[in-house]
């Protein structure tokens, strides 16, 4: 797929390395050929990981179950050593797309495709439930696909339910979207059993029929939130594949079929083997594993990707055998063979793009060879922009004899949150340009802003350039929530210091990512605020939460946590939840009057808001109008016109012309960029301020990012909007700042100060 880089090294215990399938998760996946010429997917554990206990021992564990699980439909394990300085496993090489590769490119699979596909993936699950194991991670990018059939890949975090290492109550492991209910509720132990697979099964054949996920896309929150409570959206899929699904897909594990009910069912002739004639399988007889099935599987694949996998097919055989895959810089002074990049390299080393024409040519022809979590896919309509130091002069910096280190911003400049991403991109170079002019600072700081528009698939392949960069040591954004969650995987991979100053779902914070930093509150902390408010200042006996489905986890969040708040008091309130199907919310508003609420919250996003305040300014409604952070936007003011006077929205930003701790920096942004400072660019100014701070306090020898990241989340910093501390995962301590008051005033937005922290 890709050449190898610079410090890759030339061999992996014997193995020669051809070409870089790809990274994700713990480690590299490399193209390789054994000793004895036969090509592999070679994994390694990243060193990072590999001096953390835990993950050495989920590595570890993952190998112990490719050892168990043995089925013809699964990728089987070659060689590994998980004691290795650098441990490493090797797979079957399979020159084939994943199922979410083909799909996406040449549209959904056909009947007999779609039968072959499911039974032969629940043969390979049954072998796996046998082993006495659960996979956790069946997905259409964990589907490898062969001329004979599909393969099973990953078992990164398949173990035995009663192994609560990594699964412990609250944790949601895998990956949303194709998760069961019990997987997106968080049960731990022994709630997630086989029965889960064949949930995740039905996910992956809804994918393969229609060409789309069957509980939608967008942030992690809301697709959990469908797992669990929404139908799955199974429209378009055949008619005699229904009945299936509908049973796979059952919210209730005890209601779904076992593997071995699929294998029957799905076989299109009836002859699959099942648990007491699992004897008959090619790798049983002691034959090659295709040669008893190939008629069977034979029309099962869309021609153009049949045809992909004969070329990658053809490609692989044409590749130099083992002597002849020596790299001509292949010296002892070679990289160290047994560690991976670590993007830590003190300067640059000599580039290796003297490989063979034709070697080139199958690394990019192989392209998607082997799947692995983070998709592809979209075009890439980022922008890098390489800007010098935030405004030092060209004869300054050419004249400073200072270490040069860069921090980068990660935003949308241009898509539709790009106000809110400029304004963290001026932030930050204020922030470098002020530390850049201190004579005694210890290096000079250089910036680099990247745009993704908005674009989840550019944010993942910006944050994969961004983490390649050895001199990027930290990075301010992504500013959505859903770029921040295709891009923070690559950053963990790269251990590169992420420090989000606008997402704000705690599902970032709680999916394991070590080198993230969430510096805000998140959406799910403000209704505390919220409440306090409505019960003192607002002085509300009753409180109507209007939650907007439309709004996904968002406003779900917002309305269930206000309600828990209140409840916990108890308080009362009258819950009300408004369908995407409906424009009106005239009968909404009824429900919560009528039950005597005299204040309405607003779960939801600003389009919609201008509808609800619209209707209550109809009613003539007297009392408090509270909604979140998202309302906090002008289309809110465009289009609720008089009916958004009054409102009041709980966020977690400040005006920094109203906040008199911000007042120099309020002055030193109108003067460098001859306007007021608008939301979240002192926000970002603070975290930029906060990491070269941290990085200043570090050995000049010392400046790399884990160091980097180890000080800002061990260390405090008191900023101009509030005050930094981190916990452990990443969530910003709650000291009582952070949540700030906003009102509609004159068509205008106004800032009010801190949110009330106690009644």
């Amino acid at each position: 797929m890709e050449p190898l880089r610079s410090s890759d090294p030339a061999r992996i215990a014997d193995h020669r390395l051809l070409g870089r399938l790809g990274a994700g998760g713990m480690g590299v996946v490399y193209l390789a050929r054994t000793p004895g010429g036969a090509l592999v997917a070679l994994k390694v554990l990243l060193a990072e990981y590999a001096e953390e206990p835990g993950f050495k021992e989920r590595f570890r564990r993952e190998v112990e179950v490719a050892r168990q699980v043995d089925s013809p439909w699964a990728v089987p394990l070659v060689n590994a050593d998980p004691d290795a300085e650098a441990p490493w496993l090797a797979t079957a090489f399979v020159p084939g797309p994943s199922l979410g590769e083909a799909v996406t490119a040449y549209g959904p699979l056909p009947e007999r495709g779609l039968r072959l596909l499911g039974a032969r993936l629940a043969e390979a699950l049954g072998e796996v439930h046998r082993a006495g194991l659960v996979h956790r991670d069946l997905k259409p990018g964990n589907v490898l696909i062969a001329h004979d059939g599909p393969r099973l890949i990953d078992f990164g975090i398949a173990r035995a339910p009663e192994d609560r290492t990594l699964t412990a109550t609250g944790m949601v492991v895998g990956t949303p979207g194709y998760l069961s209910p019990e997987q997106a509720e968080g049960r731990g132990g022994e709630g997630i059993g086989p029965a889960s697979d064949v949930f995740s099964l039905g996910c992956v054949l809804a994918f393969a029929a229609t060409g789309r996920a069957p509980f939608g896309t967008g942030a992690v929150d809301a697709l959990l939130y469908r797992a669990v409570h929404d139908p799955a959206d199974l429209d378009g899929v055949p008619a005699w594949l229904l009945e299936v699904l509908g049973r796979c897909l059952e919210k209730d594990p005890a209601r779904r079929p076992d593997a071995g009910e699929l294998v029957r069912e799905l076989s299109a002739d009836g002859t699959a083997q099942d648990e007491g004639t699992s004897e008959a399988t090619p790798r049983d007889q002691g034959t090659s594993e295709t040669a008893p099935r190939d008629e069977e599987a034979s029309g099962w694949l869309p021609e153009p990707v049949a045809r992909l996998i004969a070329e990658r097919s053809a490609a692989a055989l044409a590749l130099p055998d083992i002597d002849h895959t020596l790299a001509p810089s292949d010296t002892p002074a070679a990289a160290d063979p047994t560690q991976p990049d670590t993007h830590e390299m003190s300067g640059p080393a000599e580039p290796r793009d003297s490989r063979p024409a034709g070697r080139r040519r199958f690394l990019l022809l192989a392209g998607g060879a082997v799947a692995l979590a983070a998709g592809g896919g979209g075009a890439w309509w980022a922008v890098a922009r390489d800007g010098g130091s935030g405004g030092e002069s060209p004869a300054a910096a050419a004249s400073s004899r200072r270490p040069v280190h860069t921090v980068a911003l990660h935003g949308d400049l241009s898509g539709p949150q790009r106000e809110t991403g400029r304004a963290q991109e001026r932030g930050l170079r204020l922030a470098v340009a002020e530390f850049n002019a201190r004579a005694d600072a210890p290096f000079t700081v250089k910036v680099k802003a990247v745009d993704d528009g908005g674009d989840p698939a550019a944010s993942a392949r910006l944050a994969a350039e961004l983490t390649d960069d050895p001199a990027v040591l930290a990075v301010v954004g992504p500013t959505t929530d859903e770029t921040g969650q295709a891009a923070l995987a690559t950053y963990d991979a790269g251990l590169l210091p992420v420090v989000g100053v606008s997402p704000g779902t705690t599902a970032l914070s709680i999916q394991g990512f070590r080198s993230f930093l969430h510096a805000r509150l998140p959406d799910a902390v403000l209704p505390v605020y919220v409440s306090n408010y409505l019960r003192g200042t607002a002085r509300s006996r009753k409180v109507g939460i209007v939650v907007d489905r439309p709004a996904g986890n968002y406003g779900t969040n917002l309305g269930s946590s206000l309600s828990n708040a209140l409840g916990a008091i108890p308080y009362p309130s009258v819950p009300e939840v408004v369908s995407a199907m409906r424009r009106d919310f005239g009968s909404a508003v009824d429900a919560v009057l009528s039950a005597g609420a005299d204040s309405v919250f607003f779960a939801g996003l600003p389009d919609r808001g201008a509808l609800i305040a619209a209707t209550l300014r109809e009613r003539a409604f007297p009392g408090a109008r509270v909604s979140g952070p998202a309302l906090l936007d002008e289309r809110f003011l465009t289009q609720a016109q008089e009916g958004a006077e009054g409102w009041v929205m709980v966020a977690p930003v400040i005006d920094a012309t109203r906040k008199p701790e911000a007042r120099k920096f309020a002055a030193a942004y109108r003067e460098r960029f001859k306007e007021a400072p608008p939301r979240y660019a002192a926000e970002a100014y603070d975290v930029t301020g906060m990491l070269l701070k941290a990085l200043a306090g570090l050995p000049s020898k010392s400046r790399t990012r884990q160091n980097l990241l180890t000080a800002v989340r061990d260390g405090k910093y008191e900023g101009i909007t509030k005050t930094f501390a981190f916990k452990q995962n990443g969530m910003m301590v709650i000291d009582g700042t952070g949540g700030f008051l906003w009102r509609v005033d004159h068509g205008a937005f106004v800032y009010d100060g801190p949110a009330p922290l106690t009644v």
